[in-house]
């Protein structure tokens, strides 16, 4: 099986991509967006350059199904774990319960 090559094109655009990532977080970072605003937009831009280190530095993107059907799991088992810490965050008394 033959390894894809990536053109060191790509690279440049996703690191350049990466950093104005960065950018826009530092600029969030000093804004104060109404509600829970805050946290949407700074998981937001986590997600897509967590999304493209994945993609493009691990490698993923050109891989088999079964590296995609793994990295499925893991999201899918994250989820799992979030959900069951956050059903335990959620449910606590943090205000004096009688």
């Amino acid at each position: 099986m033959s390894e894809h090559i990536v053109p060191v094109k790509v690279y440049i655009s996703i690191f350049l991509a990466l950093m104005v990532g960065t950018a826009v977080t530092v600029l969030a970072a000093f804004q104060n967006f109404p509600g829970a605003l805050n946290v949407i937009v700074a998981m937001t831009i986590a997600v897509v350059k967590a999304t493209l280190v994945v993609l493009y530095f691990m490698h993923v993107r050109y891989s088999a199904r079964l590296i995609w059907v793994i990295v499925a799991s893991a999201l899918f088992w994250m989820g799992i774990l979030f959900a069951l810490t956050f059903s335990d965050y959620w449910t606590r008394c943090w205000l004096g319960c009688t």
